[in-house]
């Protein structure tokens, strides 16, 4: 399968091209061949997360991410064989989502109704789980600060949370520019759930 294949946006940029020529040198290359050979993705972007440092951000559909999530040790070799041809750039995997707008008085009656899962509350949130993947979130907190702000605090699984400890900087800058939210990623007690 060629580079262009890998790629589902019909104008690909040349990260996106970059990134497609490196899947399919890891398909040739390694033992992934038979998970990598059906992965599309619909686009990338780098982000940057301070101190001259980037993240790279691969949308894929929603439902390959879940393909991609059902082996998860494959994909964590993945992310780090993307990582070492994308050096001191952090590679993050999200769903391709989409905001549907609130219904309004004006304009025409709507045929159905807006699915749940299309609310910007919804994708929020599904962003945050792409983001932390392996790790598992067992708690959340907002926390409103003097002028208004927000701050929310995300408490991961202690047991999993070794897998991506160095990531957490680029995980918060990735979060807040897509989202506009503030975040900070906090180690959860084991006993003790947060709702």
């Amino acid at each position: 399968m060629s580079a262009a294949n890998k790629i589902l946006n019909s104008d690909p940029s040349d990260l996106e091209l970059k990134i497609a020529q490196a899947l399919v040198d890891l398909e040739t290359t390694s033992d992934l061949k038979a998970d990598i050979r059906a992965f599309q993705f619909k686009s990338a972007r780098e982000i940057a997360t301070g101190e001259g440092k980037y993240a790279i951000v691969i949308f894929v559909p929603v439902p390959q991410l879940a393909l991609i999530h059902k082996v998860q040790q494959k994909q964590q070799r993945l992310i780090r064989e993307l990582e070492k041809k994308f050096s001191d750039r952090h590679i993050v995997f999200l769903g391709e989502r989409r905001i549907l707008p609130k219904p309004g008085r004006k304009g025409a009656k709507q045929n159905q109704r807006r699915p749940r899962s299309r609310t910007l509350t919804a994708v929020h949130d599904a962003i945050l789980e792409d983001i932390v993947y392996p790790t598992d979130i067992i708690g959340k907190r907002c926390r409103y600060q003097v002028g208004g702000n927000r701050l929310y605090k995300v408490y991961l699984d202690p047991k999993e949370f070794t897998t991506i400890d160095y990531k957490v900087d680029s995980f918060r800058a990735v979060y807040s520019k897509l989202t506009g939210k503030q975040v900070t990623f906090e180690v959860g007690t084991s006993g003790e759930v947060h709702n």
